[in-house]
């Protein structure tokens, strides 16, 4: 991360009381991908894990997977605009990797938009594999979404990786 950011990158569970800094997040990102709704829901279910991550009182990183049988399918990762490719996103997707983990998931998927080009190779760094390809999947582009799958979450080696990962993330 960015040792410029003279402010400690703080990762946190998301509360109610975010919702707003969430809202104004996901307008950013994905021109209001959810609904206030939608991550009051994600608050109560137990299947969903929401991440946050800030910098001082601003939300500036939103991560979010639903554990569904062994897997984690990563639903949102988001990094403000102003903060991306600083190292934030890694940071995130390995904290999120590592709730998973410890929720003895297997195996985490998620779709990606096909031209989401800097998403594509944060996700095959850190070993995501093209699983297949969903046509005109997002429906204000009509872009297709590839389906990505990372398996061995459970495996001995994870845990080293992904403390290589977090430490890429924190050199940045």
């Amino acid at each position: 991360m960015n040792p410029s950011v003279s402010v400690p990158v703080v990762l946190h569970a998301i509360a109610p009381e975010h919702l707003d800094a969430v809202l104004t997040l996901d307008r950013l990102c994905f021109g209001q991908l959810w609904s206030l709704d939608a991550y009051q829901r994600e608050l109560e279910s137990p299947q969903s894990e929401l991440l946050g991550l800030s910098l001082g009182e601003e939300l500036v990183g939103l991560g979010c997977y639903w554990a569904i049988v062994e897997e984690a399918h990563l639903t949102i990762l988001a990094i403000h605009p102003q903060y991306q490719n600083q190292g934030l996103g890694q940071f995130l997707l390995c904290a999120l990797l590592e709730s998973a983990r410890q929720r003895g998931l297997e195996r985490a998927t998620l779709e990606v938009k096909a031209s989401n080009h800097s998403a594509l190779g944060l996700y095959q760094k850190f070993g995501f594999l093209t699983a297949g390809r969903r046509r005109k999947y997002y429906q204000e582009t009509g872009e297709d979404a590839l389906v990505l799958w990372l398996n061995g979450l459970q495996s001995p080696q994870f845990p080293e990786q992904l403390s290589q990962w977090q430490q890429q993330a924190q050199s940045k």
